[in-house]
């Protein structure tokens, strides 16, 4: 049970799923379903780019990123928010919700900066197939991982320290299920439509200009795909595509109206609903959407699976 001084502490109180809403328990059980689901699914990923070398290559390497993003995606909010709902403690302290800030801001930054290098490699492999291995290199495939990884982290770090620092007034009860940026600052006592304009100005540099790229690479793809005279490498080509571009549809989409809609239309319910969708269905949708509609992905996963119940 919560206390009557909570409120009192410098700690922030994270009011949950839906606050209100009837029958919380079955959604937390559902999340927890998810969950597991999103944990095996890219786990079992991540072993399967690791074991089979047909998949040793720079768009798999950075597919096997993206399923990583994605562990620490849910591993970062999940967990807390299902031990405040079953111990009814609803608290986080000033540094775990620093934390999660920063963590769901990097890790979101640097899977849209994934999924634009995964499609720029796309469009080297199928339109300058000849010059793939000297373009899209070992060392470049490493330096596409390390700039996501440490350009999402350095982009929040300033906007997690930005934000932190504006004292705040009253309870702090934040109506989310996690610490998010703009969740913590509506009980600032200063004025933060600045920087909450300039959280906008940073979405878009950060999911218009990516879109932009993946949109032209693909355009390019298209129209190099249409000229192909095999029907074989025509459908190979455009069923690895479909893959990456219905997983950018479901990054891409609920990050767009989240951080680029009016101030006006964010409702406390809405913007959890897409930060669900977000932050926990899509990371269990991403591996199933490579595994069930990648010719390349489900083969292997056949052949793992039949090298280990021979051994069995």
């Amino acid at each position: 049970m919560e206390t009557g001084n909570e409120t009192l502490s410098t700690d922030f109180i994270l009011l949950g799923l839906f606050p209100g809403m009837r029958h919380t328990g079955l959604l937390v059980s559902i999340v927890l379903l998810v969950c597991t689901i999103a944990i095996t699914g890219n786990t079992n990923l991540i072993f399967l780019i690791w074991a089979d070398p047909r998949l040793h290559t720079s768009m798999y390497f950075l597919l096997s990123q993206l399923s990583l993003a994605d562990l620490a995606f849910i591993s970062s909010i999940v967990p807390k928010m299902v031990t405040n709902f079953f111990s009814g403690r609803r608290k986080i302290s000033p540094t775990g919700c620093g934390a999660q800030v920063f963590f769901t801001l990097a890790l979101g930054i640097a899977e849209c900066l994934l999924l634009t290098f995964m499609a720029y490699d796309r469009y080297v492999a199928i339109c300058h197939p000849l010059k793939y291995s000297i373009i899209i290199s070992r060392q470049v495939t490493h330096l596409m991982s390390v700039g996501s990884w440490v350009g999402g982290a350095l982009a929040s770090l300033v906007h997690t320290s930005y934000a932190l620092h504006f004292p705040l007034c009253g309870p702090r009860e934040l109506h989310h299920f996690f610490c998010e940026v703009k969740a913590i600052l509506k009980p600032s006592c200063k004025d933060t439509s600045a920087y909450e304009k300039g959280v906008v100005m940073t979405s878009t540099a950060v999911v218009l200009l990516p879109i932009g790229l993946i949109l032209t690479s693909y355009t390019l793809i298209f129209l190099q795909v249409l000229q192909m005279n095999s029907p074989e490498g025509r459908n190979k080509a455009l069923a690895t595509c479909s893959s990456h571009l219905t997983v950018v549809t479901f990054d891409y989409g609920p990050a767009t109206l989240i951080y680029m809609r009016p101030g006006s239309s964010h409702t406390p319910i809405s913007n959890q609903a897409l930060f669900m969708f977000d932050t926990i269905l899509t990371p269990m949708l991403n591996p199933l959407i490579y595994s069930l509609r990648n010719r390349e992905v489900g083969g292997s996963m056949r052949k793992v699976l039949g090298r280990y119940l021979i051994s069995k």
